[in-house]
């Protein structure tokens, strides 16, 4: 039997969730998880307030270990 590949949406970028995840909890608070999913402006901000205090930090560790859906981000396994 043949696996269904997902449709990737076309505007959005095909990111792999685990290395969102991992980003987020290891180098979040640098914003690295927001460059990583193409939100440059909000990663430049969580990198100059130490992930928003702390609270943007655990917030996006929280959004990105649910696969919340972001409106860039098309999650892939």
């Amino acid at each position: 039997m043949a696996q269904k590949k997902k449709q990737v949406d076309s505007g959005k970028k095909p990111k792999k969730w685990i290395i969102a995840l991992l980003f987020s909890i290891f180098l979040g608070g640098l914003g690295v998880d927001r460059f990583y999913m193409g939100y440059v402006g909000t990663g430049i901000l969580k990198l100059i307030t130490f992930g928003g205090f702390g609270i943007w930090y655990l917030i996006d560790i929280i959004l990105i270990a649910v696969k919340h859906d972001f409106a860039k981000v098309q999650w892939v396994d």
